[in-house]
């Protein structure tokens, strides 16, 4: 299944989105988010489809917000892709190098997203984004991290490299936590329409591709980093992991970082597509 939020910022409502059509879960839950996904909403929105009482509210014109309200945390996997460590100048981890992102990051997949004050090193990251449908702690294996997994996103981890490696202090949120840097969405898609193996994965800027990967190779793939979080921190149903980025980053020197005016695009097969414009 797939789950979205469409409306105003602020006013979005929680749908399924089935085929072509947004059908409002407004009478199961008031948005698509931890609660929603760890008591039985996903099961009680697919009876309340086969049962025909979701109201249609499809419309042409929609805007997407994120797909899940506000986390609780956004944890970040760096270095995640061999290919990319070694564009940023790094060797591939022996272990899942985290970092963290300030929740009010997380925006709509198509919002404007603003340049940070005194930036000059803008630059993008698609990624698979992990959702938790069921609190994450000491689990016992990678193979038991599935039972934890709400779904599956688009996300794009934008990041301001000057602020990331430069002055912080050896730390990266700093680099990682401008308003707007976490776009998500627009769906969240369930675990049982995704083979998060082998997903291919893009991004263009300004029409020019920059990325294409696939989630194949991850260096920790998906139930190895959810097991791993687990045995150093308690992972809330609702939260957000952004499970690392390929190579084709401006990071890399081969490409220019990010101003006023470009457009940033990113893909996942069968999760969505992302269009943000970027502001002064």
């Amino acid at each position: 299944m797939k789950f979205a939020q469409i409306g105003a910022p602020g006013a979005e409502q929680p749908v399924l989105v089935h085929g072509d059509r947004h059908y409002s879960l407004n009478s199961i839950t008031p948005a698509i988010n931890g609660d929603f996904l760890s008591n039985g909403g996903p099961a009680a929105a697919a009876a309340a489809l086969a049962a025909g009482t979701l109201p249609d509210v499809t419309s042409e014109d929609v805007r997407y917000g994120a797909p899940v309200v506000r986390p609780s945390a956004v944890v970040c996997v760096g270095l995640n892709y061999a290919a990319h460590a070694a564009e940023s100048g790094a060797q591939p981890p022996e272990h899942p190098v985290i970092f963290l992102k300030t929740p009010n990051t997380v925006g709509g997949p198509d919002d404007a997203v603003s340049i940070p004050r005194g930036s000059t090193k803008t630059d993008w990251e698609v990624e698979l984004g992990i959702v938790i449908g069921k609190r994450a702690s000491y689990l016992d294996s990678p193979e038991s991290a599935r039972d934890h997994i709400g779904g599956f996103v688009v996300v794009d981890d934008l990041s301001e490299r000057d602020f990331q490696l430069s002055v912080s202090g050896g730390q990266w949120s700093k680099g990682k936590s401008s308003p707007g840097f976490c776009p998500t969405g627009p769906y969240l898609v369930t675990p049982d329409e995704v083979d998060a193996s082998n997903l291919r994965l893009r991004s263009w800027v300004n029409g020019e591709i920059r990325q294409d990967s696939s989630t194949a190779d991850m260096i920790f793939d998906v139930e190895n980093i959810v097991w791993n979080l687990s045995q150093y921190m308690a992972l809330e149903p609702g939260d957000l992991i952004c499970t690392g980025t390929p190579e084709g980053v401006a990071l890399s020197g081969r490409f220019p970082y990010l101003k006023a005016g470009d457009v940033v695009e990113i893909e996942i097969e069968g999760l969505g597509r992302q269009r943000h414009e970027f502001i002064a």
